[in-house]
């Protein structure tokens, strides 16, 4: 069982507390990054722009907290969805031969690879003229 004590129920209604958070960890924590992150962001407080859009929105604050925890919660599984698997298959290749091959200069072949990947797949974003409307 959980000792989360930030977290318990009213019924079926998870209630949640929002908590700030500054946690130490190892220098080689593999989670650095994103432990760091949730010290910054915890800092700030949430509730006045969801009560604020709440309130101009008719729509109840915990209701925007939802939907802001499972947009985010789902956002990479949503990427999935919009790159599509083999695309996701095909920027991962350079990567993972960069990493098989644990050199510096693959890896920075990598990286121009996938920079050039990805600037092609933003080229209608850059340029949205590149495909024409038809009767235009």
């Amino acid at each position: 069982m959980s000792t989360d004590r930030s977290v318990h129920y009213d019924g079926e209604i998870p209630v949640v507390r929002l908590e700030r958070w500054r946690g130490t960890w190892p220098a080689d924590d593999p989670d650095a990054n994103f432990r760091a992150e949730v010290a910054d962001y915890t800092l700030l407080e949430p509730l006045t722009t969801l009560t604020a859009l709440a309130n101009r929105l008719g729509i109840p604050v915990g209701a925007l907290v939802r939907y802001v925890l499972a947009r985010w919660a789902t956002a990479g599984s949503g990427g999935l969805i919009e790159l599509g698997p083999d695309m996701v298959h095909r920027l991962w290749a350079p990567i993972e031969a960069a990493e098989l091959a644990d050199s510096d200069e693959q890896r920075l072949a990598a990286y121009r690879k996938l920079r050039q990947m990805l600037s092609w797949l933003k080229v209608p974003l850059d340029n949205p003229s590149v495909y024409p409307v038809a009767d235009e």
